[in-house]
């Protein structure tokens, strides 16, 4: 008894690279669960800006998750310390401790680096 298996090379790439097929469906869940892991640990309201699409990519599909706030880089890749001024006032405003303070210039620490994408990308394998 004999088997033959005969594999139609086209037909697999085609089913890869289709819209709408099983490939595109497997890729939007995975994208969608890593788009939730993302908005969980996304700090403040960057959450709101994370959104998913599937692409027509050189071999097939690309599934892309991202985050168009503006601040996303920063809390990515975290600052060095650096000093802030004012723009369009003499003075910066705030509050610190219950008080409001007025200050011509504030040395900020810097922040950590928190890859919080990375982390959602790995979580949602």
């Amino acid at each position: 008894m004999s088997v033959e298996v005969r594999v139609d090379q086209g037909a697999i790439g085609r089913m890869l690279r289709a819209r709408g097929g099983t490939a595109e469906r497997v890729l939007r869940r995975r994208l969608n669960r890593t788009a939730s892991y993302a908005r969980a640990e996304a700090p403040g309201s960057m959450g709101d800006y994370i959104d998913t699409r599937v692409e027509d990519g050189p071999r097939g599909l690309v599934g892309v998750v991202e985050c168009t706030h503006p601040a996303v880089r920063f809390v990515l890749d975290g600052t060095p310390p650096h000093v802030i001024r004012p723009r369009r006032a003499s003075v910066l405003r705030f509050e610190l401790g219950g008080r409001t303070v007025f200050a011509k210039r504030v040395n900020h620490p810097g922040t950590r680096a928190n890859n919080f994408l990375l982390r959602a990308l790995r979580m949602g394998r």
